[in-house]
């Protein structure tokens, strides 16, 4: 009969500290990664590194583009055509 009605409040103080701490992990795990994804689409600027990329990517397809069809490895009309069919 040693122990029946001990430390039951200590059980129980121990099992909310163990679910508090459980859930302290879950709201800092999907705050970092928010804050990592975050910086992932960020500059250093502080703009859109996503649509800074894409305009980027544009202009320098465009640019190809242009290379090309001034060293007359692509005709008039494959020119505009490659420029429509991109969005250009």
């Amino acid at each position: 009969m040693m122990g029946y009605g001990n430390g039951g409040g200590w059980m129980w103080a121990f099992g909310g500290l163990m679910m508090f701490g459980v859930l302290v992990l879950i709201v800092v795990v999907v705050w970092a990664v928010v804050t990592v994804t975050n910086r992932a689409h960020r500059g250093p600027s502080g703009t859109d590194a996503g649509l800074a990329a894409d305009a980027g990517g544009r202009v320098r397809t465009r640019q190809i583009l242009d290379e090309r069809y001034a060293r007359g490895e692509l005709g008039t009309e494959e020119y505009t055509e490659r420029l429509h069919t991109l969005g250009l």
